[in-house]
Order: C-alpha cells, then structure tokens, then sequence
C-alpha cells in the first residue's frame, strides 16, 4: 500500500495476511485425519455390505442354509476346514483380499443369538461386540455374525427365524455398522 511517498504493506497487513493463511492450514489440518476416517468408514460399509451379498450367495447355493459352527476366526483359514462352517465360508466366499482399509484381514466371530424374540443379544458372544463399541480405541478388523438375529441400532436383537444374520463391526469413526440378511 502507498503511505505518502514509500511502497510496501504495513506490518499490520503482512500480519493479517499470516494469521488467515495459518487459519486455512489448522483447519486444513484439523479436517484431512477425519476424513480419512470417513472414507476408511466407508470402506468399511460397504465391505459389510459385500459381506452380507457373500452369506446370501451361500445361502442361495444351500438350499437357504446357513454356515454352521461359532467361534472366532483368524486369517489364513486352513484349507482342510470344512466349507459348510462359517470358516469355510470366510475361506471360500470372502477370500485372501478381503481385508479392512488399513490393509489387516477382517477376523471373524461367529454366534447364535440365545434370546427370546425382539431381545438383547448380548448375552452371549455378541456381548464382545458391545465392549468393542464401549472402548474409546478403534479395535476394529473383527465382524461378529450373530445367527438368529437382526439388527435394532448397533445391536444384534434376538428372531424367531433361524436363517437370519445379523453382522455388526466397530466403526473407527464413532458407533457401529450393523447389516441383516
């Protein structure tokens, strides 16, 4: 700016202009992580979504059945597992590249919902999930298919109908993903 006879900006301006420019780069900063974690989200979703596709693709090829067993399910899957288990399935429907954003294997907990019709799951196996969801730290990569069940929120809520699944994952975000079938 011209004062009088000298050129330049006054300390002022140049001051001004420093504060706003580190403005836009705290907010940039600020926002860049969060929404990484949005799209690691949802990545996830539609994951789950492909997960869901995959056990109604089994059931389509079992006469409506659903893989047997419970337990919890680490990758590599051995190949002398049976394929009508929920490890089988893992194995033979869902594959070597079914991994989260980060690049981990999904694991996976397998249960059948002991409650009573429109009830809480969580009094089984399912209650692991709850905990997962109640601890401040992403502890993702595990999906728990809860048989017998659908979903009601972020928790697996107890069916009369034995062919239902409902699969539920911690999200990295906040809360939970949770998909029937």
């Amino acid at each position: 700016m011209k004062r009088g006879d000298k050129k330049g900006f006054t300390i002022i301006e140049v001051s001004l202009v420093l504060a706003i420019a580190g403005l836009i780069f705290l907010m940039i900063f600020i926002a860049l992580p969060a929404l990484r974690r949005t799209q690691r989200d949802s990545q996830r979703r539609d994951d789950m979504m492909g997960f869901l596709k995959e056990i109604k693709n089994y059931q389509t090829n079992n006469r409506g059945m659903l893989p047997t067993g419970t337990g919890t399910y680490n990758w590599p899957i051995s190949n002398s597992t049976k394929a009508s288990t929920w490890a089988g399935f893992f194995r033979d429907y869902l594959g070597e590249d079914f991994v989260d954003p980060d690049g981990v294997h999904y694991n996976l907990t397998a249960t059948t919902c002991g409650a009573e019709e429109n009830q809480d799951c969580s009094t089984n196996d399912a209650n692991a999930f709850l905990r997962d969801l109640s601890g401040s730290t992403f502890k993702g990569y595990r999906i728990y298919v809860v048989t017998k069940a659908t979903c009601e929120g972020d928790k697996a809520v107890g069916t009369s109908n034995p062919r239902k699944v409902a699969v539920l994952y911690r999200l990295e975000g906040a809360g939970a993903y949770c998909g029937n079938t």
